[in-house]
């Protein structure tokens, strides 16, 4: 167990079979995008994180190869019971969806000309980004809490690279990645008596 852990009772920390289902509900709650779900899951709702944690967490995520949602179900699913954790996070949130999808599959290719159909699927395409929005200002509430004008300035930064200005993410990444840690061990340093 981490040492972030390790300050919790045996009763808060998640077992195997409830780091699975909670993923599973996540998934399934999750169509057009389970990050929405999972971050209120794990901050608000279980409290099994931290808001700065989460963050933290997605972060690391980004840096792994692979879907990032994916990603955090292993890496969260690691923290808390190890291997064993991982397997039931991941396969909480990968099995229900793709049993699903398998069905939905066999459907489509029968009834996929219907236009209330395609009408329907445009809407739920509005709606997740909606979701992913709310996301986002969420996830950013911890960086504005800090005042950091670094952070905030990264921030600013990465969303004009790649937002607007449509650069590759990797390069950005690169780039963003080693300034803002130089700048803010510089910032520290200077602030060290």
């Amino acid at each position: 167990m981490n040492s972030d852990t390790a300050t919790r009772s045996e009763a808060e920390v998640p077992g195997v079979i409830t780091l699975f289902f909670a993923f599973a509900k996540m998934s399934l709650m999750g169509f057009g995008g389970v990050m929405v779900w999972a971050r209120r899951a794990i901050v608000e709702q279980h409290k099994w994180m931290t808001a700065e944690q989460f963050n933290e967490t997605f972060a690391l995520c980004h840096f792994l190869p692979g879907p990032n949602i994916v990603n955090l179900s292993v890496v969260f699913g690691s923290k808390f019971r190890g291997v064993p954790g991982s397997i039931a996070a991941f396969l909480g949130l990968v099995l229900p969806p793709v049993l699903i999808v398998l069905c939905l599959a066999v459907l489509y290719a029968r009834y996929g000309e219907i236009e209330a159909l395609r009408r329907t699927l445009a809407g739920v395409v509005c709606g997740t980004a909606g979701l992913f929005l709310a996301t986002v200002i969420k996830m950013l509430q911890p960086i504005v809490k800090q005042r950091s004008l670094v952070a905030l300035a990264t921030v600013a930064a990465v969303f004009i690279a790649i937002g607007i200005l449509r650069l590759p993410l990797q390069p950005v990444l690169i780039v963003a990645i080693p300034a803002s840690i130089l700048i803010v061990y510089v910032m520290q340093r200077r602030a060290a008596p």
